[in-house]
């Protein structure tokens, strides 16, 4: 009954390698080729954030348990066939508009190309929503799964979210580690300016 929510997670799973080899840009160009590089690492990007987003949606929506915060279980509204509880509608709405905010900023300001492919920025991003965490789409990611899954009330999706965490993590490590490379002391120096994925609320 649940094979379509395990189906999702699988391919998640698969989809991190190539996620982390669309990101070593500079180890695709000294073997490809700087075109030819930059191209190969497009498609990992592609591919693999297709796949992410494809199938995040996949774990909300794929049939699982259900589960009711006890508080005012009885009222619910009913939106598209879905009976959906009012508390988990007070919770999950401003999770998920701060999440989709964060995200859309990232992508604003770094261009869609950079967000779609994981391609190398052509310069360091530290102003806007960058000043306050230096991965604003992986936690604005992070939000909407958490809203999505207490909005649809999928309990398997919500147990998965430390697991999502731990993944976001690792794509952040590497995807820095890449970004040492390309901006050297440039990156170090915004690292210890700006938290990872926990966004800075107070001024320095």
């Amino acid at each position: 009954m649940y094979i379509w929510f395990f189906i999702c997670i699988l391919c998640m799973f698969i989809a991190i390698p190539l996620h982390f080899k669309s990101v070593e840009y500079i180890k695709l160009q000294k073997k490809y080729g700087k075109e030819r590089g930059v191209k190969i690492g497009k498609i990992y990007g592609t591919i693999s954030g297709t796949m992410e987003f494809l199938f995040l949606i996949g774990l909300w929506i794929s049939p699982q348990p259900r589960f009711t915060v006890p508080m005012f279980s009885n009222l619910a509204i009913s939106i598209f066939y879905l009976s959906i509880p009012i508390l988990h509608l007070i919770i999950s709405l401003p999770l998920i508009a701060v999440g989709a905010w964060f995200g859309i900023e990232g992508v604003r300001t770094t261009g869609m190309e950079v967000a779609e492919t994981h391609c190398a920025p052509k310069k360091l991003q530290t102003t806007g929503v960058y000043s306050v965490v230096r991965h604003p789409q992986y936690f604005g990611w992070t939000l909407a799964h958490v809203g999505m899954s207490i909005l649809l009330s999928v309990w398997y999706s919500m147990l998965f979210t430390p697991i999502l965490i731990a993944l976001i993590c690792l794509i952040s490590k590497k995807e820095e580690d890449e970004l040492i490379n390309e901006f050297g002391k440039e990156y170090k120096d915004y690292q210890k300016k700006v938290p990872m994925l926990i966004p800075k609320l107070w001024s320095s």
